[in-house]
């Protein structure tokens, strides 16, 4: 019985002297150069250990080489035309111009719509009804109005 208690407290020492370097992560450091900083959007986000990459500022914007005929509509923040949280987009951030939705383009993807907007760059960053399908594209405007006058048009996204 002696013994088994004295093992039972040497083990106990080992044990509250090693866990606490064991639980102890590493530090992380990160470096980053960037030769141009106006090319700077979103660098990363450092949490304790983790380094998480939300954008790439040091390659260069990939140039649209895809074309995918669309239907073009718009949309406005009003509670009949999204749902429960119309402010936030499907990807968490706050509605504002140059936001679209889609179903099949990844969230994030920078789209052109040249026949409407010309070079203006828009992203996926919402996400629409299944029944609208994956060839149909909504334009975010500020008001309901401006929504209902865009109408319905036929035109061909790059992407």
């Amino acid at each position: 019985m002696r013994r088994t208690l004295i093992a039972l407290s040497t083990l106990g020492v080992f044990i509250g002297i090693l866990l606490p370097f064991q639980l102890k992560a590493p530090k992380a450091r990160a470096e980053v150069q960037v030769s141009s900083p106006d090319k700077i959007a979103e660098i990363v986000t450092i949490t304790d250990n983790t380094l998480f990459a939300v954008g790439s500022p040091i390659s260069p914007e990939t140039p649209m080489r895809r074309r995918m005929e669309v239907i073009v509509t718009a949309y406005s923040s009003t509670p009949w035309e999204t749902d429960d949280s119309p402010e936030i987009t499907a990807s968490g951030s706050r509605v504002r111009e140059g936001i679209v939705a889609n179903n099949f383009l990844p969230l994030g993807t920078r789209i052109k719509i040249p026949e409407l907007f010309g070079d203006r760059v828009f992203v996926v960053e919402d996400r629409m009804h299944w029944k609208k399908g994956n060839y149909h594209i909504d334009i975010w405007l500020p008001s309901y109005q401006e929504a209902k006058n865009f109408g319905v048009k036929r035109t061909y996204i790059l992407y």
